[in-house]
């Protein structure tokens, strides 16, 4: 590939990146998952040599086969190229539960180190807020109780990130300790973030990591993406793909496509190119299983916009156009993740 994929710095303690991330979730995980690990390795090494080296997984991802996957493929002095981020905070058992307790935080670092096979991580996310346990003892509390930053002391992670945390969830955090990331979904028809969590990771200096920038796929394909779409597929189940949900949801990409085809791009990466408008502090992270989508994608990267363009794009999914959560329960969303105060803490 010819084209050169520009950096980007997330948050202000150092942390570079490539301007365009790869999500790896789906390459073992809820979308028709799992794929071929070969040609899995193939096109995460493809992912890297053209210059994406933001790769993003999850312990949830599998549970944990995304990351043992990953970790083959940074082999071969892969990872030295690389910028690795992963999330906790989903424990797998019978039922998944959300964890932010010290223990379970030290516990999953380890447990993806090893299953990485790398000595540190780059960027460690929450992948989801605990309620019961104060943001402080997750990442910092004063007096030594925050495991997050004894990882980073440890050399074990080097900046700490939070997904799907609300504003006031995010300032208590930082409050402790520099986050440098926050990953959050947004696109053209998922913009509630705007209203007050973009505005406090500006104020605090804090990355934007935006995941799901293609809604799913449907910024990709439309109505005809369900059609595709295995009876395991997860998204099938999502409140904006249900039949009742579908033909009105499915005018917003009919106007992105012909607004694409006007500019002579695919609608993927006009989707993609609105999220790249929106700062040098933003970070989108599709995921393809993919070679041609893959590539497509980074082209991205290079349509230009005009406001005008902008402003139209979403005039397209204005407040109330959008039909259908973005989840089939919105409970571990940032709406819902206010923690307890610190005082209420007990020490084990």
């Amino acid at each position: 590939m010819s084209m050169v994929v520009p950096r980007l710095k997330l948050g202000s303690q150092g942390l570079e990146v490539s301007a365009q991330g790869l999500g790896c979730m789906g390459m073992s995980f809820a979308y028709s998952s799992p794929k071929p690990e070969p040609d899995m390795i193939t096109l995460l090494r493809h992912a890297v040599a053209a210059g994406v080296t933001f790769l993003d997984t999850s312990d949830f991802y599998g549970p944990h086969t995304n990351k043992v996957l990953l970790g083959k493929a940074l082999q071969g002095g892969v990872r030295e190229k690389v910028q690795l981020a992963t999330k906790f905070g989903i424990a797998s058992g019978a039922e998944w539960e959300v964890r932010g307790d010290p223990a379970y935080v030290r516990a999953a670092c380890e447990g993806s180190l090893r299953r990485l096979g790398v000595d540190c991580i780059d960027l460690y996310y929450q992948h989801r807020i605990d309620a019961r346990v104060p943001v402080e003892v997750t990442v910092s509390r004063p007096f030594g109780m925050g495991e997050l930053k004894k990882l980073v002391e440890e050399g074990k992670i080097k900046y700490i990130g939070l997904s799907e945390a609300s504003a006031s969830t995010i300032r208590r955090a930082h409050g402790v300790h520099p986050i440098s990331a926050v990953q959050l979904e947004w696109s053209i028809w998922s913009r509630d973030v705007e209203e007050e969590i973009i505005p406090t990771c500006r104020e605090l200096g804090i990355g934007i990591v935006a995941y799901s920038p293609l809604g799913r796929g449907f910024l990709s394909g439309g109505a005809k993406l369900i059609d595709s779409l295995s009876e395991q597929d997860a998204r099938k189940n999502f409140p904006r793909f249900r039949p009742e949900n579908l033909d009105k949801n499915a005018q917003i990409f009919e106007k992105v496509n012909a607004m694409a085809t006007r500019k002579g791009c695919t609608p993927s990466q006009l989707a993609l190119a609105w999220v790249h408008h929106q700062g040098c502090d933003v970070c989108p992270i599709p995921g393809t299983t993919k070679f041609e989508i893959f590539n497509q994608n980074v082209g991205a990267l290079f349509v230009k916009l005009t406001l005008e363009e902008m402003a139209e794009l979403e005039s397209y999914a204005a407040a109330g156009d959008v039909q259908g959560d973005r989840y089939p329960q919105m409970a571990s969303t940032w709406k819902y993740s206010e923690t307890p105060p610190l005082s209420s803490w007990k020490s084990e």
